[in-house]
């Protein structure tokens, strides 16, 4: 208890020191996860509005399909990029392989149908409300997209919360892709199981409580952008 209490405090100390090593981890895991958001919300917003509101035979089938990448296993995703990315792969020759770019590729397809699937349902119930107006005006279905979207932005960016919690939590995709390289692909996540398992519990405890800081962040912004969307939809 003394050790545990002991290695508490000097992870506060290495939170409010400023600590180099620590703080350059959270930025590395910070740039990652955020530009990975970024393309998955760009790729994936508009293919969920698409699915929204188009009609043609097999969409259930593809909503099934979006709705079920929603729990891919990290650790299989990570597999399958480090296959392409590894010099035997088809994008081998880009040299991406143990590189944050690697790691934000491996989050991007984690991501992507977790927004895509979420803003699929928003888009889906605001042209269930608006689709006869936006007909009589004679914009088409797809053409509604990004009316759509736009009118549904609060809800869509709980949408994209959900995606930055995942990718900011995830572990097996990033450490099989980015090998947990020091000052090059050590993330929070892959730091913690790292530190752990060498018994410096004070980094590891340091990084886990920004990481809880963070969550409880996004999940207070989630609720924040929900209860926004509300009170506009209910205006």
């Amino acid at each position: 208890m003394q050790d545990f209490a002991a290695s508490l405090a000097h992870a506060i100390g290495l939170i409010l020191s400023g600590d180099a090593e620590l703080w350059a981890i959270v930025l590395l895991s910070l740039r990652v996860s955020l530009s990975a958001v970024l393309i998955a919300a760009v790729i994936g917003m508009p293919l969920g509005a698409a699915l929204a509101v188009a009609r043609f035979p097999g969409r259930q089938a593809l909503i099934v399909l979006l709705n079920a990448l929603m729990g891919l296993p990290p650790v299989v995703v990570g597999l399958v990029v480090y296959m392409m990315l590894s010099n035997a792969g088809p994008l081998g020759v880009l040299q991406l392989l143990y590189t944050p770019a690697a790691m934000i590729i491996a989050q991007v397809v984690l991501v992507m149908p977790i927004i895509a699937a979420l803003s699929r349902q928003v888009v889906e119930t605001l042209d269930r409300e608006y689709s006869e107006q936006l007909r009589s005006i004679g914009v088409s279905r797809l053409g509604s997209v990004p009316t759509l979207l736009w009118d549904g932005r609060f809800n869509l960016l709980t949408a994209v919360l959900a995606g930055f919690g995942r990718a900011i939590a995830e572990v097996g995709a990033v450490i099989i892709v980015g090998g947990n390289i020091n000052h090059v692909t050590r993330v929070m996540t892959t730091t913690i199981a790292l530190e752990t398992s060498k018994g410096n519990l004070a980094l590891a405890l340091a990084l886990g409580t920004i990481l809880i800081f963070i969550a409880i962040t996004v999940n207070a912004a989630t609720s924040a952008a929900g209860g926004t969307a509300r009170r506009l939809f209910h205006a």
